[in-house]
């Protein structure tokens, strides 16, 4: 399979926050960074994750930042516990939550077809996917770490939205800042693992490290060659270039901190 050639992400910045969004995705969206929140100390600056130990008032003026920038400020946001699993949960503004509120699922993936809902999932070195169909306004925050990725969550992913009223070929999708096969040494049961997912097409996505046993694993290659085979068009799928880990400046990385790091978020407004 050959690689993509898309158009490269664009770097934007409202005061002091900066972010990120994909040529593909023609809804409101962003992928952020670190900066431009409130956060302090190991947490500096922006910091959207509950779990983090930071202060909540922090957080929250955090998602102010974020909302307001982006011009959602009234939109109900949905987002969800992580857990590193396959659920895809259809939702709507019943499920909608500010932050610290009671988390009331568990899923890695969310999808809806309620015009003005923003969904949401959190990254620190996994892959965020952001999915559209603007036709039939239909979107999708899937959380891709590597235990759902070859579990093949994209594809229940897709199912969910089809099931919306989405069509494959009019599927946009952008793969977002995550760690790149540079910083992602792995075990054994992570290639295999793609390479059970992709089968023929799993060549290149990752390659074995030389006496140790260990594999390095292109995560976000292995997600675009996972939505090719579900259907979509090379032309609706960005990929971000940047690596979390080499650019853990700029991205909250676990890896490259040992887990002391913030969260970081991908946003789409269904539209």
């Amino acid at each position: 399979m050959e690689l993509s050639f898309s158009k490269p992400f664009s770097e934007l910045r409202v005061g002091e926050f900066v972010y990120t969004t994909a040529p593909s995705i023609p809804l409101t969206h962003c992928f952020t960074t670190r900066f431009g929140g409130v956060s302090e100390g190991p947490l500096e600056s922006l910091n959207l994750g509950e779990n983090r130990g930071d202060k909540p008032e922090n957080v929250k003026e955090n998602y102010r930042v974020v909302r307001a920038a982006l011009g959602f400020e009234s939109a109900p946001l949905c987002f969800t516990k992580q857990v590193h699993k396959t659920d895809v949960r259809v939702v709507t503004a019943a499920d909608a939550r500010e932050p610290f509120d009671p988390f009331p699922y568990e899923a890695d993936g969310i999808v809806s077809s309620q015009i003005g809902l923003a969904l949401v999932c959190f990254t620190a070195d996994c892959v965020p996917v952001l999915l559209c169909d603007p036709v039939a306004h239909v979107a999708g925050a899937i959380h891709c770490g590597w235990r759902s990725t070859v579990a093949d969550i994209l594809c229940a992913a897709v199912e969910k939205m089809v099931s919306l009223g989405a069509t494959s070929e009019n599927l946009h999708a952008a793969i977002g800042p995550g760690i790149e096969m540079c910083c992602f040494e792995t075990g054994p049961e992570v290639a295999e693992g793609v390479s059970k997912l992709l089968g023929s097409d799993a060549d290149g996505t990752y390659f074995a490290v030389p006496g140790t046993g260990k594999f390095m694993v292109d995560l976000k290659e292995t997600d675009r060659r996972r939505l090719l085979q579900l259907g979509l068009l090379d032309e609706n799928i960005s990929v971000s270039d940047e690596c979390t880990s080499c650019n853990s400046d700029k991205y909250w990385s676990h890896r490259k901190t040992g887990g002391e790091r913030g969260t970081q978020a991908a946003f789409i407004v269904v539209g």
